[in-house]
């Protein structure tokens, strides 16, 4: 229950700092942080959070990278189900307490409330292959980040940063192609409050990322791994 606990909790810091930045900071009237800060906002809360509870769960926060994980032999595949729920259910819960804070404005309008989409949906008007693609490749590479940097021979102690730097760089990437998922438990928490669009294409959000979450246990396992 305790890893568990700390799975639901990480989720939540991740959805209500990465997607709270989004929404609440990223076009303040002449204070906006932009996506790059934005991207660096998804990339503390994954960095402070590993740190706090890293060693309570191993700080996985994504179903993608808990199945990644899986698929790499670090994890049992017994393990999943539960932590997936847990991370489900803390984005949910950031993504309420968020819609509840943006709502106190008296002009709020929900809109796309940081959904990730494709199409007219996504925010450089990127097809539906090009979103699938960004988020198949990106979710591998910070699969094998994550790998590498856990690996019992890599230096101690720098993983959390490590981690936290790649979000960051994948969000730099990404947020014109998609918003930026790599994560289906951050896409499913908004999706539930944005505009009905949102939940339409949230299968991609969970397919894409799951696979490359595969993907990237499978390169480490082959060609990256000293094991």
């Amino acid at each position: 229950m305790k890893k568990l606990g700390a799975e639901f909790f990480g989720t939540f810091w991740l959805v209500l700092g990465g997607c709270g930045s989004a929404v609440l900071a990223a076009a303040f009237p002449g204070l906006g942080i932009g996506f790059a800060g934005v991207a660096l906002a998804f990339g503390l809360t994954v960095l402070t959070m590993a740190y706090a509870v890293g060693h309570v769960s191993g700080a996985h926060f994504n179903p993608a990278v808990t199945v990644g994980l899986a698929a790499a032999g670090r994890v049992s595949w017994s393990t999943v189900p539960g932590y997936v729920v847990a991370q489900v259910l803390g984005g949910v819960a950031a993504a309420a307490v968020l819609y509840l804070i943006a709502s106190g404005k008296a002009d709020f309008v929900a809109g796309g409330f940081a959904a990730n989409g494709f199409g007219e949906h996504s925010p450089g008007g990127y097809s539906l292959m090009a979103a699938f693609l960004c988020e198949v490749v990106l979710t591998a590479m910070f699969l094998a980040v994550i790998l590498g940097v856990t690996h019992k021979n890599a230096p101690a102690g720098f993983a959390p940063l490590a981690i936290g730097l790649a979000l960051t760089l994948i969000h730099l990437i990404s947020i014109p192609v998609t918003n930026t998922s790599v994560n289906p438990a951050r896409s499913t928490a908004v999706a539930f409050f944005a505009e009905p669009w949102a939940l339409q294409q949230l299968w991609l959000f969970w397919l894409a990322p799951v696979l490359g979450g595969i993907a990237g246990a499978v390169i480490h396992r082959a060609f990256l791994s000293e094991d």
